[in-house]
């Protein structure tokens, strides 16, 4: 959030001349997104952006609604008319019966006419944007980005290191699942349905029957799946990481990173784990259906395909050489996406175009 001396700084300046970037207050994926594009905005010298909580006040000046959630279904209505204003929607379903998800994509054809600009991160989310009432000529696709100086590949050694400091066992497959799963902030008991973590689990039992695997879980809510696999006497662990620092290392320590969703807009971790030398079996869901190409940089699935999940993370456990080709491949498309090269694309694609 800005503080008092910021606010005034950026008050002072002429109109659509500043961007503020609208994250939520949660330390989780869409206040790193601003983080980054903002920051690079800054210091390539590209545009005046800051990150901020709040967009009560502002006039006169570009503003960016980091997620759907802050932006719909009714928030739109309350922002000052006198700003030009962009809003990203990553990814919903209509199969998703919950009010809130309902009442969102209800609003989103008068929502729109708010907006300059609605960003989303990859073309599955604009299709279904745009039968939904969304006009096709004010949807920007731009993917998710990655620190590339942050998520990178470490030698064996190094990762039979991390293994031994994070107590996680030298002698097991190890596979990743990153993210938010279960509804809320809390213990999240209730899966999220979109996200897939029954079939996650569905997969790591089906696994389990060929093959001595751990499965390392981060991230908040994760609790249906730890129960869930629990239940099937397949060993996890769960490390809640409040600093997205610090998420890097648990990336090092994988054999194979695993996406079972079945809505997505990232997941952010496509890119993170291909970035960190890590092979990506991912349902074609979101960027992922964008970014992978099968059996080159990745292996792609159809939504809920329990069997083609199994036998293309098999295919990576028992293939070395064929896992080294994926990571190579992967290592050499993620470049595209390092956050200094897609916060251009927001800028050229976007902010450029609602400058004064």
């Amino acid at each position: 959030m800005m503080n008092i001396k910021d606010y005034f700084l950026f008050w002072n300046k002429k109109s659509y001349s500043l961007l503020f970037y609208v994250i939520e207050s949660a330390n989780w994926s869409i206040k790193w997104d601003g983080k980054y594009i903002t920051e690079n905005l800054n210091n390539h010298g590209l545009l005046r952006a800051k990150t901020t909580t709040a967009y009560k006040g502002i006039r006169n000046q570009i503003i960016h609604f980091g997620s759907r959630n802050l932006f719909l279904p009714d928030t739109w209505k309350k922002v000052n008319t006198g700003n030009k204003i962009v809003f990203t929607w990553f990814h919903g379903t209509d199969k998703d019966k919950s009010p809130g998800n309902l009442a969102m994509i209800k609003a989103l054809p008068e929502a729109s006419k708010k907006a300059d600009i609605v960003h989303t991160s990859c073309n599955l989310s604009k299709e279904k944007l745009v039968k939904w009432g969304v006009p096709d000529d004010k949807i920007v696709v731009i993917p998710l980005g990655v620190d590339l100086n942050l998520f990178k590949p470490v030698s064996e050694e190094k990762k039979k290191q991390i293994r031994k400091d994070t107590e996680l066992p030298q002698d097991k497959i190890i596979i990743g699942s990153f993210q938010k799963d279960g509804v809320g902030w809390g213990e999240g008991l209730e899966p999220k349905w979109v996200k897939g973590p029954d079939v996650f689990v569905e997969v790591a039992s089906k696994l389990k029957e060929n093959y001595d695997i751990f499965v390392l879980l981060t991230g908040p809510a994760r609790g249906y799946v730890k129960k869930e696999l629990d239940k099937r006497g397949i060993q996890c662990k769960h490390i809640f990481l409040r600093d997205y620092l610090k998420i890097p290392k648990y990336y090092n320590v994988l054999d194979l990173y695993l996406i079972a969703s079945r809505e997505e807009g990232g997941p952010k971790a496509t890119v993170e784990s291909m970035a960190s030398g890590i092979p990506v079996i991912s349902t074609k869901v979101g960027m992922a259906r964008d970014l992978i190409k099968d059996d080159y940089d990745g292996f792609l699935t159809d939504i809920e395909d329990v069997d083609g999940l199994v036998k293309k993370a098999s295919r990576v456990i028992e293939d070395r050489k064929l896992g080294d080709k994926l990571i190579a491949n992967a290592m050499n498309t993620v470049k595209d996406y390092a956050w200094e090269n897609v916060a251009m694309e927001y800028y050229t694609k976007i902010y450029s175009k609602l400058l004064d």
